[in-house]
């Protein structure tokens, strides 16, 4: 899904906000004007050092991404480097404290404290991470600081940094043009994509298990039949020198996965309201996680119920939990159910959130996530529209096609005066899809609705961005009135500045939590 305009906004403020504007008006052209090569940037009003040293800047803080693309067959010209900027990344810098979150709960705080130095950072070679180990109060030392990098590897939170300037291949070949017609036809990769597949290294350089041979010591370094293999992993980490080492960054990749895992256990837990389904879920993602080759995977590789069962009694919550209860649970998975819906208390239909195939389980992370998506658009139709204009967008939600303006009042026995006004007010902003009729003999044409999940969810996820945005500039602007204020201790203040204070702090507080409960939503819709 490409960035909306809201979205495009959203990030230049991000941009700004971090790094100033200068840095921020080349983002924006990059992400207005596409891919651009460095002269392409330089051309406007801004230094072509000073471009490069931005660039430079933005890749470091995995913002910007350097590619070429291979010449047209037959062409003497050169390959010229162009760069892309990548948007979820720069989205991603407001959920630093969710990801080092997820890392602290899993790792612990000693590896905690070492992503969130590559989470500010970007990119930091272990010497580095040694090195500003060093500068800190407690510093943890070269061993610690080795086995938590180790650690955060092997459960793939951070990685290998990507090839510096992959180089996509021409995908305009004589074949292809002859078969346009079928391409189309064909679900096409954004460019984004193809650029970071391009960029990735394998599984073995990108996760590279460099710490097990015990490369540290210096008889091995002497040694002079050493294999290639393990004489590439001490080169890898050799603290000694800092230029021969590799470089890491944070693995954005897998920690969304968590995220995207964990909302589809709270999602599962809400609508079957039982904790023990959600339990057998939970237990079913660990078990399938290291097989997903993709975030926004549709489904889950396919899962016995005895290993589903070993995995559940692994966990403390499902420790206790016997085999007949795990069939029961994921018996209920598998099935098809209604749920209530408020406020006229009728049912929608929910579907199986496992599928069974023979004797295996799969997940279906998409009838999960789309059931939790659907529930935001009608909360916000509801809030914005009312209840009667509720009851349209559902029933034509479960139509899934175009439906007659008369045929909807009849269906839900509504006004057939204020019917067409109601989904007029949503085909204006975009909630609706409209198409008329026309009938020879007619006069006025039928319009007939539908609701088109692409066009409305865009729509939703357009407007999360530019309430998110709104805000971030109304915290900007809360500290920035307050700053002296803010800037004095609290034990110094006295009387209406002490209330003052606290206010402040509670508003802050107040407008930061709705910030990231909107950011939850915004990767319901973009990153799940």
């Amino acid at each position: 899904m490409t960035a909306t305009e809201y979205g495009i906004v959203y990030a230049v403020h991000i941009i700004t906000v971090e790094f100033g504007p200068i840095v921020s008006k080349v983002c924006e052209r990059l992400l207005r004007k596409g891919p651009l090569s460095l002269r392409e940037i330089a051309k406007s009003d801004i230094n072509h050092n000073k471009v490069k040293d931005i660039l430079s800047l933005l890749i470091h803080h995995n913002c910007v991404q350097a590619f070429s693309l291979e010449p047209p067959d037959g062409s003497d010209s050169k390959a010229i480097v162009q760069y892309i900027v990548m948007f979820n990344n720069i989205i991603h810098r407001v959920r630093f404290d969710k990801f080092s979150k997820v890392v602290n709960e899993e790792l612990g705080p000693q590896c905690g404290s070492v992503f969130d130095a590559l989470l500010t950072s970007g990119r930091l070679t272990l010497g580095q991470l040694i090195q500003k180990d060093s500068c800190t109060k407690k510093p943890k030392g070269s061993k610690e600081m080795r086995d938590s990098l180790r650690k955060l590897v092997a459960a793939r939170f951070v990685e290998r940094v990507p090839s510096p300037e992959p180089v996509l291949g021409n995908k305009e070949g004589p074949a292809q043009k002859k078969r346009g017609a079928k391409i189309l036809k064909e679900p096409e990769e954004t460019l984004e994509e193809r650029v970071l597949e391009a960029s990735t290294p394998v599984e073995s350089i990108r996760f590279p298990l460099i710490f097990e041979q015990g490369s540290s010591s210096s008889s091995a370094d002497n040694d002079s039949n050493i294999s290639e293999g393990k004489r590439k992993e001490r080169d890898v980490d050799s603290s000694s020198d800092a230029n021969n080492e590799v470089v890491w960054r944070p693995n954005f990749e897998e920690l969304i996965r968590r995220l995207r895992h964990k909302a589809c256990v709270e999602i599962v837990k809400e609508r079957r309201d039982d904790q023990r389904c959600a339990i057998v879920l939970n237990a079913m993602l660990e078990l399938g996680r290291s097989q997903e080759k993709k975030v926004k995977t549709d489904k889950s590789v396919p899962m016995s119920r005895d290993s589903i069962y070993e995995e559940v009694i692994k966990t403390e919550e499902g420790r206790d939990m016997l085999d007949d209860k795990v069939k029961k649970c994921l018996e209920q998975l598998s099935a098809t159910s209604s749920y209530l819906m408020l406020p006229k208390k009728t049912s929608s239909y929910l579907p199986a959130f496992v599928i069974r195939t023979d004797d295996s389980y799969i997940v279906d992370y998409k009838s999960i996530i789309s059931v939790a998506q659907k529930d935001e658009v009608e909360s916000l139709v509801m809030k914005r529209y009312g209840k009667e204009a509720l009851r349209m967008f559902r029933y034509l939600s479960q139509e899934d096609r175009f439906v007659e303006t008369d045929r909807i009042a009849n269906a839900l026995l509504t006004e057939k005066k204020v019917t067409p006004q109601i989904l007029m007010k949503m085909w204006k902003d975009s909630y609706l899809h409209m198409q008329k009729l026309v009938v020879t003999g007619v006069y006025v044409p039928f319009l007939l609705w539908k609701v088109d999940k692409a066009i409305a969810w865009r729509k939703m996820l357009d407007e999360m961005y530019h309430a998110s945005l709104n805000l971030s500039l109304r915290l900007i602007h809360e500290s920035d009135s307050e700053r002296e204020l803010l800037l004095l201790p609290v034990d110094k203040l006295e009387g209406g500045l002490k209330n003052r204070r606290k206010k402040i702090d509670d508003k802050t507080i107040l407008l930061s939590n709705a910030r990231l409960n909107l950011d939850d939503a915004i990767m319901l819709f973009h990153d799940f």
